[in-house]
């Protein structure tokens, strides 16, 4: 009886051990609260709300139906129903061409997996090549790599085995950005991130800076900080790579932003301004972030 007495106490406390450690990994998980991404649906058969729980009337489009994580409600709860999709990867079938909050969600991550890799496989071996984010890779690799990801996500081989130029990872981290639905810098923070860069006082660049850091969906500021941060490394060794932060900034502007308007000439504008904010992103990275 002893016996039994202390190996359920060993056990308990094992059991405790793991329960801590977990509860410890997902504190590094940050829980970006993310809206529901609800399309007209047609159900088959009979349908009940899942927030209201009354039963959905009609033959055609009922109702509505998250496409990230596959919560049904009617049309007129879909308004009330709280932020909390918790995209589900049966419904989230995509890392590229994804918005970034769904997949770090679907994925359990603070970011996206292909920025985590792709900076990893080019600090490992690609700070000293000659041209760095600015020489473009073979664009079928890079299409390779768009492809990997999708289909085998964080278990996509990225190694020097696969793609020795590391151009190639370079170009697949650049078309990852270019193809987020919505921007890195979104829509919403654009205009005050544009408005830092026609601002002449430094510290006054700063000041609007930070607050335009602010106005980024949590999942987006942590990447963005992230993306920084390597930049900034990037920058370290621009006497082999013969990459500034200007030089990047070119590179990364258009990347990481585009105008929320349709106007032509106003988009074609501000490209030099898009390239003065990814420049004082990397100078000021350490005091902005």
């Amino acid at each position: 009886m002893q016996y039994v007495s202390i190996f359920h106490s060993k056990w308990t406390s094992l059991t405790s051990l793991v329960r801590r450690a977990t509860l410890k990994e997902n504190e590094h998980i940050p829980k970006y609260e993310k809206v529901h991404n609800f399309k007209v649906h047609t159900f088959r058969g009979p349908h009940w709300c899942e927030y209201c729980a009354n039963f959905m009337w009609g033959l055609i489009a009922q109702g509505v139906k998250c496409a990230d994580c596959g919560l049904n409600v009617h049309k007129q709860c879909s308004k009330m129903v709280p932020n909390d999709c918790k995209p589900d990867l049966k419904h989230v079938k995509k890392v590229y061409s994804c918005d970034l909050t769904t997949l770090v969600k679907a994925h359990f991550t603070k970011r996206p997996m292909v920025v985590d890799m792709c900076i990893r496989e080019i600090e490992s071996r690609g700070l000293n090549s000659e041209g760095l984010y600015r020489v473009s890779g073979f664009s079928d690799l890079i299409e390779d790599v768009k492809m990997a990801f999708d289909r085998d996500g964080e278990k996509a081989d990225i190694s020097v085995n696969m793609y020795e130029d590391i151009n190639i990872i370079t170009g697949a981290l650049k078309l990852y950005f270019r193809d987020l639905p919505i921007p890195l810098i979104t829509y919403d923070a654009y205009p005050k991130f544009i408005e830092s860069a026609k601002t002449t006082d430094p510290d006054e660049q700063l000041e609007i800076l930070h607050e335009a850091l602010k106005l980024l969906p949590p999942a987006h500021c942590e990447t963005l900080r992230y993306l920084m941060a390597h930049l900034k490394r990037v920058t370290l060794h621009e006497k082999e790579n013969l990459m500034n932060a200007e030089n990047l900034g070119i590179v990364f502007g258009p990347t990481l932003m585009r105008a929320p308007e349709l106007d032509a000439m106003a988009a074609l504008n501000d490209i030099r301004y898009q390239r003065l904010v990814v420049e004082m992103l990397i100078k000021n990275e350490d005091i902005l972030f």
